[in-house]
């Protein structure tokens, strides 16, 4: 089998929050690449054989004294180039140009128009003529650099698009990266496969066989463990590595109180009877239970919650004297926002517990065989290795569960309650045909009574709140217009079915400013 690594994009990274977007559509057109800081050494950059570099955009603007710089070198390295936003910015400055700050700051939609007809990777993007983009930015070009032709331009920007094809280098003011770009995934597609001359090696089912490969020549004969959680990742790494080395993985399996509603059967039925996966189940509600209560800060909840699961692990991991690595199914969104970049300048939102391994008493190796995909990536390769469609295209489940779909302290009580609401909720969401259009839908239990009427007696019991998002990437989100139909069938199937709950609450907020979770 060929390197499934040998054609690869390296992607400079300056602060972007579309950076992981831009790695997505590379991804999409088939072809791997992965994220570095802007600062990665030029040997590093050499020793990495890219077939093609892009520059990210960035907050800064270029001319600020204490700017994200780059390695000169890396404009002469005789590698094509495709730089984005403040990379264009960078680019142009490089070999002369001027960038100043623009009268009129442009963010969001914009109409950029050909000028003149240019050829090679723009040919397809501008064959319709203006084409709408997302802009955000404030600063922009006013001297092209020697070399360049301009190739578009918008009302607010006189350069929207460079090239000098000879030198294969390439720049747009632009993001089209994101989805509000009309045809930009082409245009990324263009620079991969054209310019680069990559072949569109990266599909599932080579994923799938180089994985089994690495993993194999990894492990060798030695034995795995896996904690098993029945959400994607760790049930498609599961999969993944037992295909690779079948009765040499086990995996644990601990359900804590804060699963979804008969959720622990569903994982053993799928892996222990039907996949013929060993999964030692741990029932180990009560002191997950414990340990949480008085506890209302989220990202203690976060802690508590990871910490016992380790705690945990390793008891289960002692008792399988043989077993000499671990497998996690750490993905590449973790690994990066996780790790905070090498920068600095990455903030981390919350803790993800399944980064960084365990303990290192434990003396255990780490096996993370779904640490270079994304999650549309991970889904993919389940359904190659033959995966149950429902739990592959489950939406996403925080790692502490319910923990933090609880607001607040959580409590036996809560759990239960709120099992039963979410089960409802998606239940009709599957019934009315709107599951799959929807990103990610859940229940939130809310710590508060609210006064209701029921018969002829009056009620004082809990709240939920629904939950529904659409988005392509998780990093903004809308919430989903749910018809007032499946709302009203949820909420009264809720208050009438759920007991405890008299008051059902629909979330319509967006991401930006809120979060899609709530906790």
């Amino acid at each position: 089998m060929s390197d499934l690594h040998s054609e690869k994009i390296l992607i400079l990274d300056f602060g972007s929050q579309y950076t992981q977007l831009i790695a997505r559509r590379v991804r999409e057109a088939q072809v791997y690449c992965e994220i570095h800081p802007h600062d990665m050494d030029i040997a590093a950059i050499r020793a990495f054989a890219p077939r093609g570099i892009i520059l990210s955009g960035g907050p800064m603007s270029v001319y600020d004294h204490d700017a994200f710089a780059i390695e000169e070198e890396v404009f002469e390295l005789g590698i094509p180039l495709f730089a984005i936003c403040y990379g264009m910015q960078l680019l142009n400055r490089h070999f002369g140009g001027r960038v100043v700050a623009a009268g009129k700051r442009e963010y969001g939609h914009a109409e950029v128009r050909c000028c003149g007809c240019p050829g090679g990777i723009f040919a397809e993007f501008f064959a319709a003529g203006a084409t709408s983009v997302w802009m955000s930015h404030g600063d922009h070009v006013e001297v092209v650099a020697d070399g360049f032709e301009v190739v578009a331009a918008s009302d607010n920007a006189p350069v929207c698009a460079i090239q000098d094809a000879t030198r294969q280098l390439y720049g747009v003011q632009f993001h089209p990266e994101v989805n509000h770009t009309e045809r930009g995934e082409e245009l990324l597609r263009a620079f991969v496969l054209d310019v680069c001359a990559c072949s569109g090696q990266w599909t599932p089912g080579n994923i799938v066989d180089d994985a089994v490969a690495r993993i194999r020549a990894q492990v060798g004969s030695e034995r795995v463990i896996l904690g098993l959680s029945g959400g994607v990742d760790s049930s498609v790494a599961a999969a993944l590595i037992h295909r690779a080395i079948g009765d040499q993985l086990t995996c644990v399996f601990v359900d804590n109180g804060l699963l979804r509603l008969n959720e622990g059967d569903q994982v053993m039925a799928t892996f222990g009877e039907n996949l013929g996966v060993k999964v030692i189940r741990v029932d180990a509600e009560e002191r997950f239970l414990s340990a949480l209560a008085g506890v209302a800060d989220p990202e203690k909840k976060r802690k508590i919650i990871g910490n016992l699961f380790v705690d945990i692990f390793e008891e289960q991991s002692r008792k399988i004297e043989d077993a000499v690595w671990l497998a996690q199914g750490t993905i590449y969104p973790d690994v990066i926002e996780s790790a905070g970049g090498k920068t600095g300048k990455a903030h981390n939102i919350k803790s993800h517990h399944n980064v960084g391994g365990l303990p290192d008493y434990m003396k255990l190796k780490l096996l993370e065989p779904l640490r270079e995909l994304f999650k549309d990536e991970v889904r993919a390769i389940g359904e190659e290795l033959g995966l149950p469609h429902r739990m592959v295209w489950r939406h996403p489940f925080p790692g502490p569960g319910l923990g933090v779909r609880i607001l607040g302290e959580v409590k036996k009580e809560y759990a239960d309650i709120l099992r039963q609401a979410d089960a409802i909720f998606i239940e009709e969401l599957y019934r009315s045909g709107h599951y799959e259009k929807i990103s990610q839908a859940f229940a939130v239990f809310l710590p508060v009574k609210s006064v209701g009427v029921m018969g002829d007696g009056r009620t004082y019991e809990y709240v939920v709140a629904l939950r529904a998002v659409e988005t392509k990437d998780f990093m903004t989100a809308g919430w989903y217009p749910l018809p007032y139909e499946v709302l009203a069938t949820v909420s009264s199937r809720i208050i009438n079915e759920v007991k405890g709950i008299n008051r059902v609450a629909y979330d319509i907020s967006s991401k930006p400013p809120a979060t899609i979770e709530w906790e």
